[in-house]
């Protein structure tokens, strides 16, 4: 650790055992009305002092165990049941599924006219002209254009 950047100028040839026992002024970055609202407050005059306060043990150690803590199962269970809901309502919006070595989509048979012949169309007609012998009219009672 390059001990320059957290002192002031003054203090840079100063070993560890020494600075415990300098003002808190001795720290970049604390001024001396800083140095004397910690004074006032909690009596503090060294860094010694500062490390030791209680307040801030107490701190360190809640963002220690705030760091290490992990979710509740509750919300993990939450969030879990959540992810497979989406997942079986938008398989695709997960990535992996998107790059699963999909190389060829097949189209079952079946399906091949579905985008010209909507909802079998075709078929229909040619049920409907064995049935009844005749193609259906068109508006007007014509045949259909195209028919003779």
């Amino acid at each position: 650790m390059n001990i320059q950047i957290i002192l002031n100028d003054t203090h840079h040839n100063k070993n560890f055992r020494d600075l415990i026992n300098e003002p808190v002024t001795a720290l970049r970055g604390v001024s001396e009305q800083q140095a004397d609202a910690l004074r006032e407050a909690f009596g503090i005059h060294t860094i010694a002092e500062l490390a030791s306060l209680r307040a801030v043990k107490l701190a360190r150690a809640i963002r220690v165990m705030a760091d290490a803590e992990t979710d509740p199962i509750g919300d993990v269970a939450k969030e879990k049941l959540l992810d497979d809901a989406v997942e079986m309502t938008f398989p695709a919006s997960d990535p992996l599924s998107v790059d699963a070595g999909i190389t060829r989509i097949e189209v079952p048979p079946e399906k091949v006219d579905a985008s010209s012949d909507h909802q079998h169309a075709t078929a229909i007609e040619a049920h409907n002209e064995e049935t009844v012998g005749t193609r259906a009219l068109g508006p007007g009672g014509d045949k259909k254009a195209g028919e003779a």
